[in-house]
């Protein structure tokens, strides 16, 4: 199971921790593993390109880690979009992604 957590600092997403393999299917045809992983790597890549000093990220296989340091209004709508994003795919695939 994927397990998804963030945190909030003065109502701003300060950071996500994204864990784990879903086990919907072998790995190369995991559709759960690959859309969770497009969606936060889309975000981080976007978050890099708007402010390079915006986050702090840490990435390994299963595992991915970011705390976001600057604030603005971008930064935000890019993050609880992500968030968001996620919320869907765990209502189509409630089985296999935990969001805490």
């Amino acid at each position: 199971m994927i397990k998804i957590s963030y945190k909030k600092k003065d109502n701003h997403i300060n950071y996500v921790s994204i864990k784990g393999h879903s086990g919907y299917a072998e790995e190369g045809f995991d559709i759960v593993c690959a859309s969770v992983s497009s969606i936060a790597i889309t975000t981080v890549n976007a978050l890099i390109k708007l402010d390079v000093d915006s986050i702090v990220y840490k990435e390994d296989d299963g595992f991915l880690e970011i705390e976001i340091i600057k604030f603005n209004d971008t930064i935000d709508v890019l993050i609880c979009n992500m968030i968001s994003m996620l919320e869907e795919l765990q209502k189509q695939y409630k089985d296999y992604i935990e969001i805490k």
